[in-house]
């Protein structure tokens, strides 16, 4: 059976910083057609409802469809300790990661956090992620578990640390090499999911943990491999501190084997000359993760610049040092760091970043992120006129992006009417 979303309707064929807002096609009543679980059709309405008498037909008036949120560098483990107060980048990990971290021992508690993040992640019409897990091997079970559950595309590893970390955290090079291997072969391709290679940052990481790691990458080079780089100027020291021969950040983990296209690095605001160049020239992702980023005092990231260098960008809540799990929230806090680097990223822009552009950041750009034929049905349903401040604005609207950017703006989970995951109603808002 068939089902037919109608509403106006967001797709984009290229990337709207090469090719401005033009890069997108809208329909104003439009239709997305979907069956057994991907994107049949979409085009005009009545044309899709006259070709398929017998789709189930969900009439969403005048909210925009578009594909659902990815976020593309997140820590489900943190979701309990989001928004706690204070500190930078090493005090806020000793203080309220760790600790929390640690909790994770008890499988009970990851399913219990790992099944909390994801019914948030969908009322905010996120429906695929990137996340951090643990040292712990039953937190990745917890996740992909809970996920399969709610048949969401999802990507994930164990996070591995065996140094400048709580004893009842660290691992070793061996057990973050046997124990990632063992959880890939468990998960990665089954289903939706994906395992992604995971060591923390290079600080938490002894050279020898490092270099397990790139081996098994190099056994594995499908998979993604998920670290941090350069997110705060005293991290940046720290690590050539730890690390006096690499030439900087970046060289750590070349030497260790983990820079490639298959690579996405949280943060990377504060890059040298050769980082950015050799970043591109690879073809590694980034991850901007802007509420982080001013949340713990971390910098500007140049995503002006970066676009330019021919980096591929993926936009992120990065939960919990993120101050919320919202994608809305985020293009908003996108858009408003973007401001402080004299660039005002265009809302055509910032909607991709969080659908096409992260999926292209994970490697997943044919897959979802775009409104496309053949892609998988996953797609987020926003009211632009969630709240009198918003549907007051959005009324003077000349076109689709100044009906859309209130929206991105003051958005919040309000605003999102319905979201779909493979194909099906997985959480839809209630209505007054």
């Amino acid at each position: 059976m068939a089902d037919l979303l109608v509403g106006q309707v967001l797709s984009f064929a290229a990337d709207p910083f090469a090719e401005g807002p033009g890069a997108a096609r809208i329909w104003e009543r439009g239709g997305v057609l979907v069956e057994a679980g991907r994107i049949a059709a979409l085009g005009d309405a009545a044309s899709l409802a006259a070709a398929h008498p017998d789709a189930t037909r969900h009439d969403y008036g005048a909210a925009l469809i578009s594909a659902g949120f990815i976020d593309a560098h997140m820590h489900y483990p943190q979701t309990a300790i989001i928004a706690s107060w204070g500190k930078r980048l090493i005090d806020w990990l000793a203080t309220y990661t760790f600790p929390e971290e640690a909790r994770f021992a008890d499988p009970a508690y990851c399913a219990e956090i790992a099944g909390r993040y994801l019914d948030m992640a969908l009322a905010q019409g996120t429906t695929s992620m990137c996340s951090f897990a643990t040292i712990h091997p039953a937190s990745v079970d917890a996740f992909f578990t809970a996920a399969e559950a709610r048949q969401m595309r999802v990507l994930a590893g164990k996070t591995c640390m065996d140094r400048n970390a709580p004893a009842d955290l660290r691992d070793t090079a061996e057990a973050a090499y046997d124990q990632s291997r063992a959880l890939l072969q468990r998960w990665h391709g089954v289903g939706r999911a994906r395992y992604v290679i995971t060591p923390r940052f290079a600080p938490t990481s002894s050279p020898a943990q490092l270099a397990a790691l790139g081996a098994l990458w190099a056994e594995h080079p499908d998979c993604l491999m998920q670290t941090h780089l350069s997110e705060q100027t005293d991290e940046v020291a720290w690590v050539a501190a730890l690390y006096p021969k690499a030439r900087d950040y970046l060289d750590v983990y070349e030497s260790a084997g983990l820079l490639g296209p298959n690579a996405i690095f949280g943060h990377a605001i504060h890059l040298t000359t050769r980082e950015r160049a050799r970043l591109a020239e690879v073809g590694a992702a980034v991850a901007h993760c802007p509420t982080s980023n001013s949340f713990i005092g971390s910098g500007l990231f140049d995503m002006a610049g970066l676009k330019r260098d021919g980096l591929r960008v993926g936009l992120a809540t990065d939960t919990g040092g993120g101050s919320s799990f919202s994608m809305l929230r985020t293009m908003a806090a996108a858009y408003e760091i973007a401001q402080l680097r004299h660039v005002a990223l265009h809302p055509s822009q910032l909607i991709w970043l969080a659908t096409a552009g992260s999926a292209a950041a994970l490697g997943l750009g044919q897959r979802i992120g775009s409104l496309l034929p053949g892609h998988e049905a996953d797609l987020v349903v926003l009211d632009l006129a969630s709240t009198p401040a918003i549907a007051q604005r959005s009324a003077r609207a000349n076109d689709l992006w100044e009906a859309l950017f209130p929206t991105i703006m003051m958005g919040d989970d309000r605003a999102i009417r319905a979201t779909w995951v493979n194909g099906r109603l997985a959480h839809a808002r209630a209505l007054a």
